[in-house]
C-alpha cells in the first residue's frame, strides 16, 4: 500500500511546488513588465521631470548621464539613462522610474555582474560610491547589502532621504541567468 503512496505524494509534492513557482514567475514578471507597457517615453520624461529638483532636465533614453566611480574596486564606469540590454552593454542603467542620483528619493543603478560590476562583491557596508553628473558630485555610503530574489520589487520603492541603490546579478559565479540579485544601499553623505 504505502508503495503506491510514496510515488503519488512525490507526484503530488512536484506539481504543487511547480503551481506554487508558476505564480511567483509570472506574478514578478506581470510587476516588472506592466511599468514598461504602462508608460511610453514621452510619461517618463514628465514623471522624471516631475521629480527631478537637481537636474536641468529629464535624460533621453541611452544618454550618458554621469559616471560610477567605486574606490574599493578603483573603477569608474559610465552611467547610461535606461537599463535595457544595449544600455547595460556600455555601462551601468540608471532605472528611468527612480530618481537621478544626488535627489532625494532613491536612484536605482544596475550592471552585469560579469562586467561593469565584476568585483562588486568585494563592496559592502561602510564603503563609498560616488556619482558625479552635470549636477555635482554626490558621495554615498552604503549602509546594507541585501541578497534578494531576482523579482524582488524592494529594491525600486521610494525612500524617505536620498539613497543610491545598487544591483547585479547574483551569485556573482552563476553560469546563466542568475535567480538573485546582489544589492547595495547607499545614503548620501555629501553633495559638491
Amino acid at each position: 500500500m504505502w508503495q503506491r503512496l510514496v510515488p503519488a505524494g512525490v507526484i503530488l509534492i512536484g506539481l504543487t511546488m511547480l503551481l506554487y513557482n508558476s505564480y511567483w514567475l509570472t506574478k514578478g514578471l506581470t510587476m516588472y513588465e506592466e511599468p514598461k507597457r504602462r508608460l511610453n517615453q514621452n510619461d517618463i520624461k514628465q514623471e522624471n521631470h516631475r521629480i527631478q529638483k537637481l537636474h536641468e532636465d529629464t535624460p533621453e533614453i541611452g544618454e550618458k548621464i554621469g559616471i560610477l566611480t567605486i574606490p574599493k574596486l578603483e573603477r569608474s564606469i559610465p552611467i547610461y539613462q535606461g537599463t535595457d540590454e544595449e544600455i547595460l552593454k556600455k555601462g551601468v542603467g540608471h532605472y528611468t522610474r527612480s530618481v537621478l542620483p544626488g535627489n532625494n528619493n532613491n536612484a536605482v543603478l544596475s550592471g552585469h555582474r560579469d562586467t561593469v560590476f565584476r568585483g562588486l562583491d568585494k563592496v559592502g557596508k561602510h564603503d563609498t560610491l560616488i556619482v558625479t553628473t552635470k549636477a555635482g558630485e554626490f558621495l554615498y555610503k552604503v549602509k546594507k547589502v541585501r541578497i534578494v530574489d531576482k523579482n524582488d520589487r524592494t529594491v525600486i520603492v521610494p525612500k524617505p532621504k536620498s539613497t543610491l541603490t545598487v544591483t547585479t546579478c547574483y551569485p556573482f559565479s552563476f553560469i546563466g541567468d542568475a535567480p538573485k540579485r546582489y544589492v547595495l544601499v547607499a545614503e548620501l553623505l555629501t553633495k559638491k
